[in-house]
């Protein structure tokens, strides 16, 4: 556990009572502030009592009378689409408001730093898509290298809840753009932004507040090294309001769609070979084509980002390439579940939106997908530039009738469960195929999440091949 510092005395307010929640208020009584707790379920409020945690009724009036600060949850909306009642009352009454990650960054350096040799290090990564395998690429990678690395925030445990790193410690971050936005203080010394595509706009007002909010990592923060993919426009403009010049090697570029030997320091892939250049000359290089747990482009500025941060910690190319050939990647993003008779079979429940759905259809060579779910706005009508290799659709779940009218030149099959949609792409399924569950959608209509979605998948592909349900 990290004990918030600077808070001994205080009373602060803490609104949500889920796992980052319960760790906020472990970690404010550690350092001998006052947690004063509330959630708008029973079952969280429960689950503080059982803890031992104080709750106060945050929502009555002058309930914040008294209160030094509060401390939000990321699933709690601050400003848009509207501020929640208690968050309101707090900004009305001058009341500071923070996270969790806010405190980690002012609690996690501690008197016993001034003994290390090499103090300890966070690595914080935020961006739209494949920020969570990059977070957990950088951390394998750490580990595999006999480095001492934790892995937190949007991604493992709570950043509160976390050890005291020791000597030389690396503390790797995933933070989302609810993290981002809310936290007051934000000091990482390595800070990675892996790609923007539309997502979470109502909670932010729009694509502009979005980016406002992935961008005060580094805004805010001031990282040592930034390494920045700039295949979009909103990334390309970050790197060049951080550098100083075309020389600035404090900013790392990273790209997957074009060459870059400039005057800086670059990270591509380009035909799943990946490249470092440092002053218009190549440092290294990495073959990614047979690394299975990063299939695909998507997975190639992934490694490209992780390899990028752990080089500006200092591991050489070839420990970089030891921690990739070892990593297995992660659940339901881009996994391999098995292979059988030459057909694989790949869950990628997490690609819930159109932009990671497009990055798994590009990953394979002949696909029968699995797509459905509760839709979003927009469906999938954008994805017909990347549908090229697919054989054949099974859709599924609420949307499926809609996604069909959408795939007037794909052949397509209305499955409605998950267990036919399996069975039929299964039977139907030739050598060189590969069955991909990339729902293009939300789960909540059969699933209360997508690790259950893709959990399904696993047990009952596993199960018809005869494999057990584990992958």
């Amino acid at each position: 556990m990290i004990p918030v510092r600077g808070m001994d005395g205080a009373q602060v307010a803490v609104l949500g009572l889920g796992r980052s929640g319960l760790a906020t208020a472990a970690s404010l009584q550690a350092g001998g502030a006052q947690a004063l707790c509330w959630d708008d379920s029973p079952e969280g409020r429960a689950a503080a009592e059982a803890r031992g945690h104080e709750i106060r009724d945050l929502t009555k009036p002058g309930a914040m009378a008294g209160i030094d600060r509060l401390v939000v949850s990321p699933g709690i909306p601050h400003l848009y689409p509207a501020p929640h009642p208690v968050i309101r009352a707090a900004m009305a009454a001058g009341v500071p408001v923070d996270n969790d990650i806010g405190l980690f960054f002012r609690s996690l350096a501690g008197s016993e730093w001034a003994r290390f040799e090499q103090p300890p290090k966070v690595v914080a990564v935020t961006g739209s898509n494949g920020k969570s395998t990059t977070t957990a690429l950088i951390h394998h990678c750490l580990e595999a290298a006999g480095r001492e690395a934790q892995l937190a925030g949007n991604i493992g445990r709570g950043v509160l809840d976390i050890d005291p790193p020791g000597d030389g410690g690396i503390v790797v971050l995933e933070l989302s753009s609810y993290q981002t936005d809310l936290a007051r203080a934000l000091t990482p010394d390595v800070a990675v932004f892996t790609n923007l595509s539309p997502d979470h706009l109502d909670r932010h007002g729009g694509m502009g507040g979005y980016f406002a909010a992935k961008r005060r990592l580094f805004a805010e923060g001031g990282p040592d090294r930034a390494v920045i993919g700039i295949d979009e426009a909103e990334g390309l403009f970050l790197a060049g309001q951080l550098a100083e010049a075309p020389s600035d090697d404090r900013v790392i570029r990273v790209s997957v769609t074009e060459k870059l030997d400039g005057a800086g320091w670059n990270v591509f892939a380009r035909k799943g070979f990946l490249a470092e250049y440092r002053k218009g000359r190549q440092a290294g290089s990495i073959d990614l084509r047979g690394i299975r747990g990063l299939p695909g482009r998507h997975n190639h500025q992934n490694a490209c980002s992780a390899y990028a941060a752990l080089r500006a910690l200092g591991l050489a190319p070839r420990e970089i390439e030891a921690g990739f050939l070892s990593f297995e990647g992660l659940p339901h993003r881009s996994q391999i579940i098995a292979e059988a008779r030459g057909v694989t079979y790949v869950n990628d429940s997490k690609a819930t939106n159109v932009d990671s759905a497009a990055q798994a259809l590009q990953a394979f060579p002949r696909i029968r997908w699995i797509a459905g779910g509760l839709g979003k706005e927009g469906g999938i009508a954008t994805l017909a530039p990347h549908l090229g290799a697919v054989v054949k659709a099974y859709l599924i779940g609420h949307s499926a009738r809609d996604f069909a009218l959408q795939l007037p030149g794909t052949e397509h099959e209305i499955s409605e469960t998950m267990e036919q949609a399996v069975a039929q792409a299964m039977a139907e399924a030739q050598e060189g195929d590969t069955v991909l569950l990339a729902p293009a959608a939300a789960s909540f209509d059969q699933y209360p999440n997508f690790e259950k979605r893709g959990e399904d998948f696993i047990r009952i592909v596993r199960g018809r091949l005869g494999l057990g349900a584990e992958a």
